[in-house]
């Protein structure tokens, strides 16, 4: 059997904030990884084990790396707790979780509750590093506590841009940096007049949420404000588009087809259902395909994924979907069979219309796989001269079934 690889976690306090037996293994270790601030931290009196840093880039190095001194002791070190947004998930995900010891510290996280009083289980936690700035979007909610793990210097001054862009500059922000360690420090201020262009590397940053009076609130449940969205009248409306969510029923590490983009809305709430949520929107015309990158940009699912590309023949190579929806298209020649043919056992399938034509095409597939076929129809309230009066707008035919 292969043998152990220890992963030890160590904070900004250095060996001094080590326990007994995170010391011990680091003695022991023959070889020791790590990135060099980590390998700093080690004096070289008790570890006398020979250092390698971690190469760049690190993931693809990660096994030829282990090989390489397969048979010796080998400690890899981390920031903080390994498993929380660390070296140690790589590491389990490469080799196994069972040829790893784990030895925890205290994460940037706990210390920076400790520091704010925020309860831990109560305060999001967001990972900015190689992630789209553009996905904080989602998380921002009045009176929300954030935490988010910087990534660089600059991480603060671009979280402050952002969220004056988005319309919240009132939010306050304080980045705690060198947490636990000698140089510990506070900088405090709001997203509107924030003065720091640099903060120190090693940092969190902690948000306290506030909405400017004229920014449009977004909710958590699908349904947002139509004006939430930029399009060219191609955009399914928002009682619609709740009906559709919940038929499509997302759930966390599933992944959606929106078929006929649009101005991306389905796939956007999809992916605002849950972190874990993914969409692939596929979409013929170039000047939609990219509205669709800018409103998932502005609603914070930037990692959304758009196909420039008519279906069916767009769909070819794509990875399978969990559910599908179709918003646009249906009349064209092979498309529901495609997407029928793509849905693996237990798939969801949604397709809207409000034409006669594509219709009667939902209506045979109704017959021929059952599932749901209802009509939605909404009415707003107008003015009538001096009274009040109901606009209906055009009804929605919609089919949704679960392949068997």
């Amino acid at each position: 059997m292969n043998a152990a690889i220890s992963v030890v976690g160590i904070g900004a306090d250095g060996w001094d904030g080590l326990p007994e037996a995170s010391r011990r293994t680091l003695r022991a270790a023959e070889v020791l990884i790590g990135g060099p601030r980590q390998l700093d931290l080690l004096p070289a009196a008790d570890c006398p084990g020979t250092r390698v840093p971690w190469p760049s880039p690190l993931r693809p190095a990660v096994p030829g790396l282990l090989a390489a001194h397969e048979g010796r002791r080998v400690a890899v070190l981390a920031s903080g707790d390994p498993l929380f947004y660390g070296i140690g998930r790589t590491l389990a995900e490469l080799v196994g979780p069972e040829r790893l010891d784990v030895r925890p510290h205290p994460s940037s996280v706990s210390y920076a509750c400790a520091r704010l009083g925020w309860p831990l289980e109560a305060t999001e936690t967001i990972s900015l590093v190689a992630r789209p700035l553009d996905a904080l979007t989602a998380a921002l909610h009045d009176g929300r506590r954030l935490l988010l793990l910087g990534e660089g210097p600059e991480s603060p001054a671009r979280v402050a841009e952002l969220l004056r862009a988005r319309g919240w500059g009132g939010t306050r922000i304080r980045v705690l940096e060198q947490l636990g360690g000698p140089g510990e420090r506070v900088l405090d201020g709001t997203a509107a007049d924030w003065p720091y262009e640099r903060t120190d590397a090693l940092h969190v940053l902690a948000l306290d949420c506030v909405r400017d009076p004229d920014t449009l609130r977004l909710g958590t449940t699908p349904g947002l404000p139509d004006e939430a969205y930029e399009h060219d009248g191609q955009l399914t409306k928002r009682y619609v588009r709740a009906a559709t969510l919940a038929a499509l029923a997302p759930a966390p590490g599933e992944l959606l087809w929106d078929i006929g983009g649009g101005s991306g809305s389905i796939g956007i709430e999809w992916m605002r259902a849950h972190r874990g949520c993914r969409a692939i929107a596929v979409e013929k015309q170039p000047e939609r395909a990219a509205r669709i990158e800018r409103n998932a940009a502005a609603l914070g699912v930037p990692a959304l994924r758009v196909v420039t590309a008519a279906a069916p023949a767009g769909l070819t190579g794509l990875p399978t979907p969990d559910a599908i929806f179709v918003g646009g298209g249906l009349t064209a020649p092979g498309l529901l069979d495609a997407c029928w043919d793509a849905l693996p056992a237990g798939g969801r399938l949604v397709a809207n219309t409000v034409t006669l034509e594509s219709e009667a095409l939902l209506a045979d597939r109704y017959r021929r796989h059952g599932g749901e076929l209802v009509r939605l129809a909404v009415a707003a309230a107008v003015p009538v001269g001096g009274f009040t009066g109901w606009r209906q707008a055009m009804p929605v035919t919609q089919w949704s079934v679960t392949k068997g």
